[in-house]
């Protein structure tokens, strides 16, 4: 059976979403291997695998799927898992955060989303730097250590709310 491929590195903003949704409390633990992970709309729960040491990860939500990166709900059970000290003023300050519909706005232009997610924390008086060094760092942790592909999963459909 052959190794599992690297993930290719997700663009900076997938760690920003993962740090909310740690912040937002979507990420639920179930076991030493499996988690899931709630979409900032509440309409979708993406299930996550790990392996104990945390160096292969599976995940169905779409990034992952069909952009081939390292989604944002690998990212966040990763960090849950302690897969690197967690900064806890980036994570409070990326609470609360609909991401989805920002990307949808920005039609997923992320440094449109970065800029908006900037003028957001300045006016609550974080500094965006900050956030954005934590973030960094976290991406930085990520390539260093190349968690590896787990077995690709569709992502789930849209539940519909009534």
């Amino acid at each position: 059976m052959p190794a599992a491929p690297p993930w290719k590195m997700p663009p900076l903003i997938k760690v920003y979403e993962a740090l909310g949704a740690i912040g937002d409390g979507r990420v639920r633990i179930i076991d030493d291997s499996r988690a899931t992970v709630v979409s900032s709309e509440g309409d979708k729960s993406y299930d996550v695998e790990t392996s104990p040491d945390l160096r292969t990860v599976a995940s169905n939500d779409n990034a992952s799927f069909w952009q081939g990166y390292l989604g944002y709900p690998g990212i966040a059970v990763m960090l849950a898992r302690g897969f690197f000290r967690i900064d806890e003023r980036a994570k409070a300050a990326l609470t609360g955060i609909s991401w989805k519909e920002l990307n949808r706005r920005f039609k997923n232009d992320y440094a449109k989303t970065i800029a908006e997610i900037d003028s957001r924390l300045n006016g609550a008086g974080t500094d965006p730097a900050d956030v954005r060094r934590e973030a960094e760092l976290v991406l930085e942790a990520l390539r260093k250590f190349e968690p590896l592909r787990g077995t690709r999963r569709r992502p789930p459909t849209e539940k519909r709310k009534s």
